[in-house]
Protein backbone atom coordinates (compact mmCIF):
# COMPACT_ATOMS: atom_id res chain seq x y z
CA UNK A 1 0.00 0.00 0.00
CA UNK A 2 1.31 3.46 -0.91
CA UNK A 3 1.96 5.50 2.17
CA UNK A 4 -0.12 8.65 2.60
CA UNK A 5 3.09 10.69 2.93
CA UNK A 6 4.06 9.63 -0.61
CA UNK A 7 0.56 9.71 -2.08
CA UNK A 8 0.02 13.40 -1.30
CA UNK A 9 3.03 14.72 -3.24
CA UNK A 10 2.24 12.31 -6.08
CA UNK A 11 -1.29 13.67 -6.17
CA UNK A 12 0.03 17.23 -6.07
CA UNK A 13 2.42 16.68 -8.97
CA UNK A 14 -0.22 14.87 -11.01
CA UNK A 15 -2.72 17.67 -10.44
CA UNK A 16 -0.14 20.28 -11.44
CA UNK A 17 0.66 18.50 -14.71
CA UNK A 18 -3.04 17.98 -15.39
CA UNK A 19 -3.55 21.74 -15.06
CA UNK A 20 -0.67 22.38 -17.44
CA UNK A 21 -1.85 19.85 -20.01
CA UNK A 22 -5.45 20.96 -19.81
CA UNK A 23 -4.47 24.58 -20.46
CA UNK A 24 -3.53 23.94 -24.10
CA UNK A 25 -6.95 24.93 -25.41
CA UNK A 26 -7.03 28.03 -23.19
CA UNK A 27 -3.57 29.10 -24.30
CA UNK A 28 -4.77 29.02 -27.90
CA UNK A 29 -7.24 31.77 -27.01
CA UNK A 30 -4.43 34.27 -26.48
CA UNK A 31 -2.40 33.33 -29.56
CA UNK A 32 -3.20 36.68 -31.21
CA UNK A 33 -2.84 38.81 -28.06
CA UNK A 34 0.30 40.87 -27.29
CA UNK A 35 2.45 38.03 -25.93
CA UNK A 36 4.65 39.84 -23.41
CA UNK A 37 1.87 42.06 -22.08
CA UNK A 38 -0.69 39.31 -21.48
CA UNK A 39 1.94 37.07 -19.88
CA UNK A 40 3.15 39.91 -17.64
CA UNK A 41 -0.41 40.46 -16.41
CA UNK A 42 -0.83 36.72 -15.94
CA UNK A 43 2.21 36.37 -13.70
CA UNK A 44 1.47 39.60 -11.81
CA UNK A 45 -2.01 38.32 -10.94
CA UNK A 46 -0.60 34.93 -9.99
CA UNK A 47 1.93 36.60 -7.69
CA UNK A 48 -0.83 38.54 -5.92
CA UNK A 49 -2.81 35.34 -5.43
CA UNK A 50 0.25 33.56 -4.07
CA UNK A 51 0.96 36.42 -1.68
CA UNK A 52 -2.63 36.22 -0.45
CA UNK A 53 -2.27 32.49 0.13
CA UNK A 54 1.06 33.02 1.90
CA UNK A 55 -0.49 35.61 4.21
CA UNK A 56 -3.52 33.44 5.02
CA UNK A 57 -1.32 30.45 5.82
CA UNK A 58 1.28 32.54 7.69
CA UNK A 59 4.01 31.55 5.25
CA UNK A 60 5.34 34.98 4.37
CA UNK A 61 8.05 34.69 1.69
CA UNK A 62 11.56 35.54 2.83
CA UNK A 63 13.89 37.89 1.00
CA UNK A 64 16.38 36.10 -1.28
CA UNK A 65 20.03 36.49 -0.43
CA UNK A 66 23.30 36.01 -2.26
CA UNK A 67 23.21 33.50 -5.09
CA UNK A 68 19.54 32.76 -4.42
CA UNK A 69 18.76 35.77 -6.59
CA UNK A 70 20.51 34.03 -9.49
CA UNK A 71 18.61 30.77 -9.05
CA UNK A 72 15.24 32.52 -8.77
CA UNK A 73 15.94 34.89 -11.65
CA UNK A 74 17.02 31.87 -13.68
CA UNK A 75 13.68 30.16 -13.03
CA UNK A 76 11.80 33.27 -14.11
CA UNK A 77 13.94 33.94 -17.18
CA UNK A 78 14.09 30.38 -18.52
CA UNK A 79 11.02 28.56 -17.21
CA UNK A 80 8.60 31.45 -17.61
CA UNK A 81 9.86 34.08 -20.06
CA UNK A 82 12.03 32.30 -22.63
CA UNK A 83 9.85 29.18 -22.53
CA UNK A 84 6.79 31.17 -23.62
CA UNK A 85 8.79 32.87 -26.36
CA UNK A 86 10.06 29.49 -27.56
CA UNK A 87 6.53 28.12 -27.81
CA UNK A 88 5.30 31.09 -29.84
CA UNK A 89 8.32 31.34 -32.12
CA UNK A 90 8.57 27.58 -32.49
CA UNK A 91 4.92 27.32 -33.51
CA UNK A 92 5.75 29.44 -36.57
CA UNK A 93 8.22 26.83 -37.83
CA UNK A 94 6.99 23.55 -36.36
CA UNK A 95 3.77 21.70 -35.69
CA UNK A 96 2.71 21.71 -32.02
CA UNK A 97 3.55 18.02 -31.70
CA UNK A 98 7.24 18.76 -32.31
CA UNK A 99 7.38 21.13 -29.34
CA UNK A 100 5.36 18.66 -27.29
CA UNK A 101 7.78 15.83 -27.98
CA UNK A 102 10.72 18.06 -27.03
CA UNK A 103 9.13 18.86 -23.68
CA UNK A 104 8.26 15.18 -23.24
CA UNK A 105 12.00 14.43 -23.09
CA UNK A 106 12.27 16.40 -19.83
CA UNK A 107 11.76 13.37 -17.49
CA UNK A 108 15.03 11.81 -18.64
CA UNK A 109 17.01 14.98 -17.96
CA UNK A 110 15.39 15.49 -14.55
CA UNK A 111 16.02 11.87 -13.62
CA UNK A 112 19.71 12.21 -14.53
CA UNK A 113 20.56 15.70 -13.23
CA UNK A 114 17.98 16.31 -10.50
CA UNK A 115 19.46 13.82 -8.00
CA UNK A 116 22.95 15.31 -8.52
CA UNK A 117 21.67 18.73 -7.44
CA UNK A 118 20.17 17.05 -4.37
CA UNK A 119 23.50 15.43 -3.47
CA UNK A 120 22.61 11.90 -4.59
CA UNK A 121 23.22 9.64 -7.54
CA UNK A 122 20.55 8.94 -10.17
CA UNK A 123 18.33 5.95 -9.37
CA UNK A 124 18.41 3.33 -12.17
CA UNK A 125 14.70 2.57 -11.79
CA UNK A 126 13.81 6.24 -12.10
CA UNK A 127 16.01 6.62 -15.20
CA UNK A 128 14.40 3.57 -16.78
CA UNK A 129 10.94 4.84 -15.92
CA UNK A 130 11.79 8.27 -17.35
CA UNK A 131 12.80 6.75 -20.69
CA UNK A 132 9.54 4.78 -20.85
CA UNK A 133 7.48 7.86 -19.91
CA UNK A 134 9.22 9.88 -22.63
CA UNK A 135 8.43 7.21 -25.25
CA UNK A 136 4.80 7.11 -24.14
CA UNK A 137 4.47 10.90 -24.16
CA UNK A 138 5.96 10.93 -27.66
CA UNK A 139 3.29 8.49 -28.81
CA UNK A 140 0.58 10.67 -27.31
CA UNK A 141 1.93 13.81 -28.96
CA UNK A 142 2.81 12.35 -32.35
CA UNK A 143 5.85 13.64 -34.25
CA UNK A 144 4.85 16.45 -36.60
CA UNK A 145 6.86 18.40 -39.17
CA UNK A 146 9.43 21.13 -38.65
CA UNK A 147 12.38 22.95 -40.17
CA UNK A 148 15.79 23.75 -38.68
CA UNK A 149 14.55 26.86 -36.88
CA UNK A 150 11.60 25.00 -35.42
CA UNK A 151 13.90 22.25 -34.18
CA UNK A 152 16.10 24.86 -32.51
CA UNK A 153 13.15 26.41 -30.71
CA UNK A 154 12.03 22.92 -29.65
CA UNK A 155 15.42 22.38 -28.02
CA UNK A 156 15.11 25.76 -26.26
CA UNK A 157 11.65 24.80 -24.97
CA UNK A 158 13.04 21.49 -23.71
CA UNK A 159 15.91 23.18 -21.86
CA UNK A 160 13.65 25.82 -20.33
CA UNK A 161 11.09 23.30 -19.14
CA UNK A 162 13.83 21.33 -17.40
CA UNK A 163 15.34 24.49 -15.91
CA UNK A 164 11.99 25.37 -14.32
CA UNK A 165 12.43 22.38 -12.01
CA UNK A 166 16.21 21.99 -11.75
CA UNK A 167 16.95 25.63 -10.86
CA UNK A 168 14.43 25.46 -8.02
CA UNK A 169 16.15 22.58 -6.23
CA UNK A 170 18.87 24.71 -4.51
CA UNK A 171 16.36 27.27 -3.17
CA UNK A 172 13.41 25.08 -2.17
CA UNK A 173 15.05 24.33 1.18
CA UNK A 174 14.94 27.92 2.43
CA UNK A 175 12.03 29.38 0.48
CA UNK A 176 9.66 26.44 0.19
CA UNK A 177 7.20 25.89 -2.69
CA UNK A 178 5.22 29.07 -2.00
CA UNK A 179 8.27 31.30 -1.65
CA UNK A 180 9.88 30.02 -4.85
CA UNK A 181 6.59 30.50 -6.72
CA UNK A 182 6.14 34.05 -5.42
CA UNK A 183 9.63 35.19 -6.36
CA UNK A 184 9.57 33.45 -9.76
CA UNK A 185 6.25 35.04 -10.72
CA UNK A 186 7.06 38.62 -9.72
CA UNK A 187 10.46 38.45 -11.38
CA UNK A 188 8.88 37.08 -14.55
CA UNK A 189 6.17 39.75 -14.47
CA UNK A 190 8.82 42.48 -14.33
CA UNK A 191 10.87 40.93 -17.15
CA UNK A 192 7.83 40.47 -19.35
CA UNK A 193 6.52 43.96 -18.61
CA UNK A 194 9.81 45.48 -19.76
CA UNK A 195 9.76 43.36 -22.91
CA UNK A 196 6.12 44.33 -23.48
CA UNK A 197 6.85 48.05 -23.32
CA UNK A 198 9.88 47.71 -25.62
CA UNK A 199 8.34 45.42 -28.24
CA UNK A 200 4.57 45.94 -28.01
CA UNK A 201 4.30 49.49 -26.71
CA UNK A 202 2.99 50.93 -23.44
CA UNK A 203 -0.61 50.83 -24.70
CA UNK A 204 -0.57 47.11 -25.59
CA UNK A 205 -2.79 46.28 -22.60
CA UNK A 206 -5.57 48.37 -24.16
CA UNK A 207 -5.64 45.99 -27.14
CA UNK A 208 -6.51 43.00 -24.97
CA UNK A 209 -10.04 41.69 -25.45
CA UNK A 210 -12.37 40.32 -22.79
CA UNK A 211 -11.57 36.83 -24.08
CA UNK A 212 -7.84 37.50 -23.72
CA UNK A 213 -8.27 38.70 -20.15
CA UNK A 214 -10.47 35.74 -19.20
CA UNK A 215 -7.97 33.26 -20.62
CA UNK A 216 -5.08 35.08 -18.92
CA UNK A 217 -6.92 35.00 -15.60
CA UNK A 218 -7.49 31.26 -15.90
CA UNK A 219 -3.84 30.68 -16.69
CA UNK A 220 -2.85 32.86 -13.72
CA UNK A 221 -5.03 30.94 -11.26
CA UNK A 222 -4.95 27.30 -12.37
CA UNK A 223 -1.76 26.96 -14.39
CA UNK A 224 0.41 29.34 -12.38
CA UNK A 225 -0.65 30.08 -8.79
CA UNK A 226 -2.07 26.62 -8.08
CA UNK A 227 0.05 24.45 -10.37
CA UNK A 228 3.37 26.07 -9.41
CA UNK A 229 2.91 25.50 -5.69
CA UNK A 230 1.62 21.96 -6.19
CA UNK A 231 4.53 21.14 -8.50
CA UNK A 232 7.25 22.55 -6.24
CA UNK A 233 5.63 20.82 -3.26
CA UNK A 234 5.91 17.56 -5.18
CA UNK A 235 9.54 18.23 -6.15
CA UNK A 236 10.52 19.16 -2.59
CA UNK A 237 9.13 15.87 -1.30
CA UNK A 238 9.91 13.33 -4.04
CA UNK A 239 12.98 14.95 -5.56
CA UNK A 240 13.36 16.28 -9.09
CA UNK A 241 13.99 12.85 -10.62
CA UNK A 242 10.82 11.12 -9.46
CA UNK A 243 8.69 14.23 -9.77
CA UNK A 244 9.89 14.60 -13.35
CA UNK A 245 8.18 11.35 -14.27
CA UNK A 246 4.85 13.04 -13.70
CA UNK A 247 5.44 15.49 -16.56
CA UNK A 248 4.30 12.64 -18.80
CA UNK A 249 0.78 13.32 -17.52
CA UNK A 250 0.64 16.74 -19.24
CA UNK A 251 0.24 15.51 -22.85
CA UNK A 252 -2.33 12.97 -21.67
CA UNK A 253 -4.32 15.74 -19.99
CA UNK A 254 -4.07 17.82 -23.17
CA UNK A 255 -5.43 14.96 -25.30
CA UNK A 256 -8.30 14.23 -22.91
CA UNK A 257 -9.14 17.93 -22.52
CA UNK A 258 -9.36 18.28 -26.29
CA UNK A 259 -11.82 15.41 -26.41
CA UNK A 260 -13.86 16.88 -23.54
CA UNK A 261 -14.09 20.20 -25.40
CA UNK A 262 -15.64 18.54 -28.44
CA UNK A 263 -12.57 17.35 -30.29
CA UNK A 264 -12.21 13.90 -31.85
CA UNK A 265 -11.55 10.89 -29.66
CA UNK A 266 -7.85 10.01 -29.30
CA UNK A 267 -6.49 7.64 -31.94
CA UNK A 268 -5.41 4.10 -30.93
CA UNK A 269 -1.75 5.24 -30.94
CA UNK A 270 -2.60 7.87 -28.33
CA UNK A 271 -4.25 5.28 -26.09
CA UNK A 272 -1.16 3.12 -26.51
CA UNK A 273 0.99 6.08 -25.47
CA UNK A 274 -1.13 6.59 -22.36
CA UNK A 275 -0.58 2.95 -21.41
CA UNK A 276 3.19 3.31 -21.95
CA UNK A 277 3.28 6.43 -19.75
CA UNK A 278 1.44 4.50 -17.01
CA UNK A 279 4.01 1.71 -17.29
CA UNK A 280 6.87 4.21 -17.00
CA UNK A 281 5.33 5.74 -13.90
CA UNK A 282 4.96 2.28 -12.35
CA UNK A 283 8.62 1.50 -13.06
CA UNK A 284 10.02 4.79 -11.80
CA UNK A 285 7.84 5.24 -8.72
CA UNK A 286 7.79 1.68 -7.38
CA UNK A 287 10.99 1.87 -5.30
CA UNK A 288 11.64 3.84 -2.15
CA UNK A 289 15.15 2.71 -1.45
CA UNK A 290 18.46 4.26 -2.42
CA UNK A 291 18.12 7.53 -4.30
CA UNK A 292 14.59 8.17 -3.10
CA UNK A 293 14.40 11.43 -1.09
CA UNK A 294 11.37 10.80 1.08
CA UNK A 295 12.70 13.57 3.28
CA UNK A 296 11.51 17.06 2.29
CA UNK A 297 14.02 19.37 0.62
CA UNK A 298 12.33 22.25 2.39
CA UNK A 299 13.50 22.99 5.88
CA UNK A 300 10.23 24.55 6.88
CA UNK A 301 6.91 22.76 7.27
CA UNK A 302 6.32 19.26 5.88
CA UNK A 303 4.99 19.21 2.34
CA UNK A 304 1.95 17.04 3.13
CA UNK A 305 0.75 19.75 5.54
CA UNK A 306 1.20 22.38 2.86
CA UNK A 307 -0.73 20.32 0.31
CA UNK A 308 -3.52 19.93 2.82
CA UNK A 309 -3.78 23.71 3.10
CA UNK A 310 -3.95 24.12 -0.67
CA UNK A 311 -6.70 21.55 -1.02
Amino acid sequence: MVRVSRFLPLAAGSAAMSCVGGSVAVSAEIADAPLFTIQALRYALACLLLLGFAASSRRRPVRPRGTEWLWLAGIAATGLVIFNVALVQGARHAEPAVLGVAVACVPVLLAAIGPLLEGRGPAPAVLAGAVVVTVGAGLVQGMGRTDGTGLLWAVVAFACEAAFTLLAVPVLGRHGPVGVSVHATWLAAVMLAVLGVLHEGPAAALRLTASDLAAGAYLAVAVTAVAFVLWYACVSRLGAGRAGLLTGIAPIAAALAGMALGGPAPRPLVWAGIAVVALGLAIGLRTTGEGSPDRPLTGRRPVPALIGEIA
